[in-house]
C-alpha cells in the first residue's frame, strides 16, 4: 500500500517562512509527477506547484517568486519552501503524486494534508 505523509505545517507570522515535506512509502516502483495543492475554507482545492521526475517545475501565479518546489528522488520526498507568507496562503496543504506501485497500476495518491496558518 502506498502512503504519502506530509509534515512541516504550522502557525507563522506574515512574511515568515515554512518548509513542507511529503514522503512517499510503500511498495513503489517509480514516482512521476509530484505536487502541492491547497484548500482554504470555503474554496476549491487548487494547485500550488508541481515537479516532474526530471525536475521540471510549474507554479501557480500566487506562488511564483515566493515558493520553491523540490524533490529528493532517493528519499521519495517532495518539498515546498514557502517564503514571504501572506494571510491568504492560509489553507490545508496536500501533496499528490503519480506512482507506479506493486499493484501494477500507475495511480494518483494524496496525502492527508497539513495545516498552514499565516496570522499575526
Amino acid at each position: 500500500q502506498v502512503q504519502l505523509v506530509e509534515s512541516g505545517g504550522g502557525l507563522v507570522q506574515p512574511g515568515g517562512s515554512l518548509r513542507l515535506s511529503c514522503a512517499a512509502s510503500g511498495r513503489i516502483f517509480s514516482i512521476y509527477t509530484m505536487g502541492w495543492y491547497r484548500q482554504a475554507p470555503g474554496k476549491e482545492r487548487e494547485s500550488v506547484a508541481t515537479i516532474t521526475s526530471s525536475g521540471s517545475t510549474d507554479y501557480a501565479d500566487s506562488a511564483k517568486g515566493r515558493f520553491t518546489i523540490s524533490r529528493d528522488n532517493a528519499k521519495s520526498t517532495v518539498y515546498l519552501q514557502m517564503n514571504s507568507l501572506k494571510p491568504e496562503d492560509t489553507a490545508v496543504y496536500y501533496c499528490k503524486a503519480l506512482i507506479y506501485s506493486s499493484t501494477g497500476a500507475t495511480s494518483w495518491y494524496w496525502g492527508q494534508g497539513t495545516q498552514v496558518t499565516v496570522s499575526s
